[in-house]
């Protein structure tokens, strides 16, 4: 019998997952809380249901006996602990409980647990006061890394230049409390020289399978200059990101992390995503963690998996991963970010977007869109993301901006580089 599934969440990232769940012939209906207008065409929405009341979302699902499967996907239900109260009411549910989720919730913690299991990664300070912050940060080189210490949508992290910046990013986190109480804590970081990766894996608690490779674009402007984002795009698999650094990447990153966590008693049952800085000798570092799929990554990886994805979430909570076959599309795949104007800032929304024809090697993914009056409308950040697969960079490259040149709506910005100069 199909096995209905509810996914919560309502990004590019959430519409990935169903699209790519809605292909297994295991899977039945879908539901998604608060989900979003692309998710509505293949799944039911409930969108007056915000995905951080982690008591209606029980109460949902305990009035629903139908649905097999809670698929966790956005960073604050997990780290609020949304998996172990389902959990406690007896329902299945995928990702990471809140104490393995921390990995994420928590720049600082993450960073003293790398230390206690020796992962590489970049020296580090952790501050709760500003003075002393500023201070220190002053007295440093530059570049320098600043990140507000809890969850910031992807947008908590600044690369200061010199002191002035510095300065303004602290006063924007911790005092002018930009991020909320996530600045309360910051962690100054050495700036590390490299390509940067991005890995996700399946972990059950004990083994552990890396995804296809990808690399995000987070700046908002061209040649990976303005603020931070939560990415404007990206490519899989990431070209540099080698074998040999894979091996290194397995032996002293994914395997001790698993392994860390476990020996802790945070037994991690999700997607670890690995964010990966690679020096010039292809020695990898993690940059940063996230206990959940990335966003936009997901939206390159999931459309070259083969393999069923519901039969790797059922392996994952049952702790048998290391019995799933896997196979990927031996593709390349790009996603274009289309974004609302002045994003990441203050963005402007609610404009009608118009879809042309489109490539059947393209699908696109919703991010920030609702429906107003029958009519499909901006409601976000990033709006789109508009993701094809290729059998080269280029005919991918090729297929992905050729589709975009198909989507209009006021406002409407995005990068023209992605993929090139990789």
């Amino acid at each position: 019998m199909p096995k209905n599934i509810l996914i919560i969440g309502g990004g590019g990232r959430e519409h990935a997952i169903a699209v790519t769940l809605k292909k297994s012939p295991k899977v039945g209906k879908l539901y998604a809380i608060p989900g979003n207008a692309g998710i509505a065409q293949i799944a039911e929405c409930f969108s007056d249901i915000k995905t951080t009341d982690l008591d209606r979302i029980v109460e949902f699902v305990s009035s629903r006996p139908d649905i097999y499967m809670t698929v966790v996907a956005p960073d604050d239900p997990l780290a609020m602990g949304l998996v172990d109260k389902l959990n406690a009411k007896g329902f299945r549910a995928f990702g990471p409980k809140a104490a393995a989720a921390e990995i994420e919730a928590s720049k600082a913690f993450s960073k003293e647990f790398m230390a206690r299991h020796n992962i590489p990664t970049a020296a580090h300070k952790t501050f709760s006061d500003y003075n002393e912050a500023l201070q220190y940060v002053k007295s440093g080189s530059f570049p320098a890394v600043i990140k507000a210490d809890g969850l910031a949508l992807g947008k908590g992290v600044v690369i200061a230049n010199n002191a002035d910046e510095a300065e303004s990013a602290l006063k924007d986190m911790m005092l002018d409390k930009k991020f909320g109480s996530a600045g309360n804590n910051v962690v100054i970081e050495e700036f590390l020289v490299g390509y940067e990766a991005s890995v996700l894996a399946f972990c059950d608690g004990s083994n552990l399978v890396p995804m296809v490779s990808a690399e995000d674009n987070k700046r908002v402007f061209e040649g990976e200059t303005g603020p931070n984002t939560g990415g404007m795009g990206c490519v899989s698999p990431s070209l540099k990101y080698t074998d040999a650094v894979a091996k290194k990447a397995m032996e002293q990153i994914y395997i001790p992390t698993v392994n860390g966590l476990k020996n802790e008693g945070r037994e991690f049952k999700g997607v670890i995503y690995f964010g990966l800085i690679i020096d010039t000798d292809g020695n990898p570092k993690v940059i940063e963690y996230n206990a959940r799929f990335g966003d936009p990554e997901t939206q390159v990886v999931l459309p070259r998996l083969k393999t069923d994805l519901l039969e790797i979430f059922d392996a994952c909570i049952d702790g048998t991963l290391n019995k799933v076959k896997f196979s990927w599309e031996d593709k390349t795949a790009i996603c274009v970010c289309l974004a609302s104007g002045g994003y990441p800032g203050d963005i402007q929304k609610g404009f009608e977007i118009s879809v042309g024809q489109l490539d059947k090697d393209v699908e696109l993914y919703h991010a920030g869109t609702s429906f107003k009056d029958g009519k499909l409308v901006t409601s976000g950040g990033r709006v789109l993301g508009v993701t094809a697969l290729g059998d080269t960079m280029d005919d991918a490259r090729e297929k992905a901006y050729a589709a975009v040149k198909e989507i209009k709506f006021k406002k409407m910005h995005y990068r023209t580089d992605i993929g090139k100069n990789l």
